[in-house]
């Protein structure tokens, strides 16, 4: 049997650091020789003849055919995120639910089991337990924090194992390498979710994780832009199973926001390093006001999982802080928490994070919202609790639009 055709690749050698490739990954230039890539706004892809198209519909060719599944645009930035987690390959959603969507999809059927850390993000918690709940695919919530408990849920029908670390809000940081025995040694597979440090500070397949899931929206991107999402891992998972259910369910990437990724990864690394330095400055200034109950945030000493997060991030704790208002009742904290939150003028009330803008909210009301009040307690989540995405604005400013709200407490 003949190898089929495939794509050319741009070839580095093997101790290219991470931020050469994030600007110079992806597809050879086309004849015309841009130094910027190429934006390829096409559904379709035309072929020199009828056997041709053929060959390449049935793979043995490698080749761009419709863009619900291959486009150029989308491949480069494919390839320049693969290339920036150590995985054989990538496959672009059009979210970071729909990655999610994807993998469960790709790898589950009914009867079959999965194991999930309670600290994930709330809509992760809602697609698992509810949609496809529905279909007889069963969830464990565990502590994302207990490999002891990770193990202690494992069943005959354990198929797989998720964990989103730093989780969203309360940044409870995970042990991969831990998580990634227990799943190996149990014929499952690990998938981590890697939103909130990026490549750029943590890459999970390092550490034993099997794939790893983005939310391109938020600092692969970097800006707020776009929404997208990606799964990384093996290219027999990718080009496989994955690939069958995004032919077939279409939850595919547009062009346009790939080539926006594909972008933003090149400025992603000094983007979270100096992020990171803004976050620990304004949690080690958080922590000092009498207003603030507790503050969150992996690269505080006070972090129960400090030590454990500075090993994995390379040393930085990210750009997510969370920390909870004082107050004698729910009741109470939660109104404390809407003032400061509303007492802002430079943050932006939104629940999205990664932007370069600094952003506020209100988990238990926004991004949790959906859940029971029951699910949120168990998760850590109260109502006293703000969780801010630190963007590049100077610190002293974000010190300052902090503080006018806690001086109403």
């Amino acid at each position: 049997m003949t190898e089929p055709k495939r794509l050319p690749r741009l070839e580095f050698a093997d101790d290219v650091r991470l931020e050469t490739l994030a600007v110079r990954q992806g597809l050879p230039a086309t004849p015309w020789g841009e130094n910027s890539e190429a934006l390829f706004l096409t559904s379709s892809f035309v072929h020199p003849d009828a056997a041709t198209a053929a060959a390449r519909f049935a793979q043995e060719e490698e080749a761009f055919v419709y863009s619900r599944f291959t486009n150029p645009t989308t491949m480069m930035m494919e390839r320049r995120l693969a290339a920036l987690e150590g995985t054989e390959a990538c496959i672009a959603t059009s979210s970071g639910m729909s990655a999610i969507m994807l993998l469960v999809m790709g790898l589950l059927k009914a009867g079959d089991h999965v194991i999930c850390s309670r600290s994930v993000f709330g809509s992760t918690i809602k697609l698992l337990q509810g949609e496809f709940g529905k279909f007889g695919v069963q969830t464990t919530f565990v502590s994302q924090t207990d490999p002891e408990e990770w193990r202690a849920a494992l069943r005959p029908e354990t198929k797989l194992l998720f964990a989103e670390t730093p989780s969203n809000p309360l940044t409870e940081v995970c042990d991969i390498r831990a998580l990634a025995d227990i799943a190996h040694g149990a014929g499952a597979l690990l998938a981590v979710d890697n939103c909130f440090c990026s490549p750029a500070l943590q890459q999970p397949a390092r550490l034993g994780a099997d794939l790893i899931i983005h939310s391109g929206t938020k600092y692969l991107d970097g800006q707020g832009r776009v929404v997208a999402g990606a799964v990384c891992g093996p290219a027999a998972l990718i080009d496989g199973p994955f690939m069958s259910v995004m032919r077939s369910a279409g939850m595919c990437l547009s062009p346009f926001n790939a080539w926006v990724v594909l972008k933003g990864l090149e400025t992603l690394s000094i983007r979270m390093e100096a992020q990171g330095a803004r976050a620990l400055a304004l949690a080690e200034w958080l922590e000092a006001q009498p207003q603030v109950a507790r503050v969150y945030y992996p690269g505080l000493k006070s972090h129960p999982q400090h030590a454990l997060a500075m090993a994995q991030q390379g040393g930085n704790g990210g750009s997510v802080v969370s920390f909870v208002a004082r107050g004698d009742t729910p009741e109470a904290a939660r109104a404390n928490a809407f003032a400061v939150i509303d007492a802002t003028r430079i943050c932006s009330i939104t629940s999205n994070l990664g932007d370069t803008k600094t952003t506020i909210t209100h988990p238990s009301s926004t991004s949790h919202g959906r859940l029971t009040e029951a699910q949120r307690l168990a998760a850590g989540i109260t109502q006293g609790m703000i969780r801010v995405a630190v963007g590049l604005e100077h610190v002293d400013d974000l010190k300052a639009d902090l503080a006018r709200g806690l001086a109403l407490i």
